[in-house]
C-alpha cells in the first residue's frame, strides 16, 4: 500500500565513562536498514546499493562532521540523566 521510512538514533550506555558512549544512527526503508552511523567506527557504513551510495556521499560531506557531533550534543549531554535513572 505504501513505502515505510524509519530513521533511528539510539545511544548505547556501555560504562559511566563518557568514552564507552556509542551512537548509532540507522536509516531503514521498507523494514530493511541501508545505511547507519556507528560513532565506534566513525563514519557511515552502507548495507544495499543505495545505502552504500549515501554512505560515500555523507562521508566526505559536512553530515559527517554533524553526526561525530550528535554524539557530543545528545549522547553525552544526556549521560547524567541516563545514569541517574
Amino acid at each position: 500500500d505504501g513505502y515505510f521510512y524509519q530513521r533511528v538514533t539510539q545511544c548505547r550506555y556501555s560504562s559511566k565513562d563518557l568514552q564507552g558512549i556509542e551512537l548509532i544512527d540507522s536509516y531503514v526503508f521498507n523494514k530493511a536498514e541501508y545505511v547507519r552511523f556507528n560513532s565506534t567506527v566513525g563514519k557511515y557504513v552502507g548495507y544495499t546499493e543505495h545505502g552504500v551510495y549515501n554512505a560515500e556521499a555523507w562521508n566526505k560531506g559536512p553530515e559527517l562532521a554533524r553526526a561525530l557531533g550528535n554524539l557530543e550534543r545528545f549522547c553525552k549531554h544526556n549521560a547524567p540523566i541516563y545514569y541517574s535513572a
